[in-house]
């Protein structure tokens, strides 16, 4: 059986109307909950079985890789946040 390590990675969390959603870059995946702690709970099954799937599938390592996950000292680690900020961007306005 093969083993699994346990890793902290960092995600997005935002309110949208009444759900939260969870959205991590590193896994490009996102879900979301009636409530933060639902969302985070969800986001947890949903990256555990994305992973579990990629392995069974054999191409695990590819998707991580494409993501910018590396490979060091036999795990993987997700790709460093370097900042998080604001960038301005036009957007429509209605008339």
């Amino acid at each position: 059986m093969k083993k699994f390590a346990q890793i902290n990675l960092t995600v997005n969390i935002l309110k949208q109307a009444s759900r939260y959603i969870v959205y991590s870059p590193a896994l490009d995946l996102s879900t979301s909950g009636r409530s933060e702690v639902e969302a985070k709970k969800r986001f947890g099954e949903a990256a555990m079985l994305l992973i579990e799937e990629l392995d069974r599938a054999g191409t695990l390592n590819d998707v991580l890789r494409e993501l910018g996950w590396r490979h060091a000292q036999k795990q993987w680690l997700p790709p460093k946040i370097v900042s998080q900020e604001a960038v301005g961007v036009r957007v429509p306005v209605a008339a």
